[in-house]
């Protein structure tokens, strides 16, 4: 069956917007909509940039700007180079500091305009939020990057926490053929199990007649450089209100975005921290798995109920930043949501109280089998009925990586990690993955602060992949994600994954499951198991990974809690 191939092109422009054409310094013109202009009543504005389309239900901006000109705000949404009804080459990450910069430069000339601008949005759109701080126009007063990093670019690890090599997100990959081919967006699925697998995106290219530069950046591995100014933690600092998701799979750059920002002079005393438990297409935890009437991308009134959530924390921001109504003092420095509890605030993330406890990986013989597999114990002297391997106390499981036979993935689209949030019973059980698991409590346990995991690994390959997740375990032994992460390794050492950070309560008579894996699929690209390109290989090789554990090798779990006061609990 040939491929089908769908080209999304631009929607109408709403009656309520006034587009513009907007010159940026080289002459290319940018489609830009005004929402609320009032030359005889000055205003700040609230700015967006994106790739998706300025005027499309998906990224549905003219709800959004009556939430913000009621207000007494202007909103411009524009379109950016190269997409939809823009002019300029199709390249994401290239451009965007200095248009950025002209863009508020026009913005602060218009007579509706008081000079004061503020940005917002997501993903990409967080990304040129940074782009423009990075541009240091004196216009920007405050920003509201929502799920998002300042590291993007063609090939990021959705993962990325500055600690070395990671396994390729082939779902960014997979944006990177759709969305930045040209002006438009192309919608197709690509057949996973081609080999080599660039030719699957190659017979979309060749029915499109046309390649993506971005994807071909990402199968040469060449990076590229996303800023022309400086890196934004070096700008000149703006307010910040980092709007995260405990559950978007790019929640780990962002926290590192947070952490990093919050703890150097200047950044540090306008960084403020909103974390829901969502995912990156903001969908809800407490709605998870999402029934119809609650699905903002198909329902109409669910679509507004997500977006007075969505919008009301810039608004607030805004007030205080842009308009000046309101205090800084009157906002919290951290606003965060308690998974299947509810809101908190505190002075500092992670909270002042919480505290890190360690949760060793022990009776590995036993990971290998069907829940509850291998103890996560609160020591590394836990005694087992297995022989150790060595006199020092080590013990060791082994996992296979089978190209032919990869892991599932938690979600198909990892976008929309909540919309099934799947049970992964049987991905736990299955006899190439290893699993741990925490003693069931009576007490709940609160989790507030990152979670990594530390792993003693080896591979018969030369380089190779480790995947790890952290689920919730139920009484009827259903799993669903809490946290994830990875990293790519070459030979014998220890790995320290980054799983990200939560706000999450496992609840009485839950337990924690921790499951380590070889392959990811098809969120990530397959390893070739040799040093051959995964994208170029016609036939990957299998290998056998261990993982040692004991007090010569103390594989663990690190989380962050809080205290077992009524409020919190305690794994152990």
């Amino acid at each position: 069956m040939s491929l089908v191939i769908r080209r999304v092109t631009p929607e109408p422009v709403p009656p309520q917007a006034r587009q513009h054409r907007v010159r940026m310094r080289d002459g290319v013109l940018l489609a830009t909509d005004v929402y609320g202009a009032d030359p005889e009543s000055p205003a700040p504005t609230v700015l967006t940039r994106l790739p998706y389309d300025k005027n499309s239900r998906y990224v549905f901006f003219d709800r959004i700007a009556e939430r913000f000109t009621a207000r007494g705000y202007v909103v411009v949404v524009q379109d950016v180079r190269g997409k939809f009804r823009s002019q300029g080459r199709t390249l994401g990450w290239t451009g965007e500091v200095d248009d950025g910069y002209d863009t508020l430069e026009w913005i602060a000339r218009q007579p509706w305009s008081d000079g004061t601008v503020g940005m917002f949005g997501d993903s990409y759109y967080g990304f040129t939020q940074w782009s423009a701080v990075s541009s240091q126009h004196p216009a920007l007063r405050a920003i509201v990057p929502r799920v998002t990093c300042t590291n993007n670019g063609p090939g990021i690890a959705s993962y990325d926490t500055g600690a070395g090599p990671q396994p390729l997100w082939l779902e960014g990959a997979t944006y990177q053929a759709q969305v930045w081919t040209d002006d438009a967006t192309y919608e197709f699925d690509v057949d996973l199990t081609t080999r080599p697998l660039v030719a699957a995106y190659d017979e979309a290219f060749a029915a499109i007649g046309k390649r993506s530069a971005g994807f071909d950046l990402v199968v040469g591995g060449i990076p590229l450089a996303p800023y022309n100014g400086p890196h934004p933690y070096e700008a000149r600092p703006v307010p910040v209100l980092h709007c995260v998701g405990w559950f978007d799979n790019l929640g780990t750059a962002h926290m590192r975005d947070y952490t990093e920002l919050a703890r150097r002079p200047g950044w540090a005393a306008v960084q403020y921290l909103f974390a829901d438990t969502i995912d990156h297409e903001n969908y809800f935890l407490e709605n998870a798995p999402v029934p119809p009437d609650a699905d903002h991308l198909v329902d109409d009134a669910a679509l507004e109920r997500m977006l007075d959530s969505y919008t009301g924390p810039a608004v607030e921001f805004f007030d205080v930043f842009l308009k000046g109504t309101a205090r800084p003092e009157s906002l919290p420095r951290v606003r965060w949501k308690l998974g299947h509890v509810g809101w908190r605030t505190a002075s500092t993330w992670p909270p002042p109280e919480a505290t890190v406890t360690e949760l060793y990986l022990a009776d590995p013989a036993a990971a290998a089998g069907t829940v509850p597999g291998g103890k996560l114990a609160p020591d590394t002297d836990t005694d087992t009925d297995t022989d150790t391997d060595a006199a020092d106390g080590s013990e060791s499981a082994e996992w296979r990586y089978d190209p032919d036979d990869l892991v599932p993935s938690a979600a198909a689209d990892t976008f929309m990690q909540l919309r099934d949030h799947v049970d992964e019973r049987r991905t736990l059980d299955r006899d190439d993955v290893l699993v741990f698991t925490s003693t069931v409590s009576d007490t709940p346990l609160d989790l507030a602060g990152p979670v990594h995991a530390v792993l003693h690994v080896e591979s018969t390959a030369p380089t190779f992949d480790v995947f790890v997740r952290l689920l919730d375990l139920a009484p009827d032994g259903t799993a669903r994600l809490i946290v994830r992460g990875c990293a790519q390794a070459d030979g014998p050492r220890e790995v320290e994954i980054a799983l990200g950070h939560t706000g999450y309560r496992v609840r009485p008579g839950h337990r924690l499951a921790l499951m380590i894996a070889g392959s990811d699929f098809p969120n990530h690209l397959p390893n070739s198991g040799s040093l051959e390109s995964p994208w170029l290989t016609t036939a990957p090789k299998a290998s056998l990974q261990t993982l040692r554990t004991g007090p010569a090798h103390p594989s663990r779990l690190r989380l962050t809690v809080l205290p077992a006061d009524g409020e919190g609990g305690d794994p152990r």
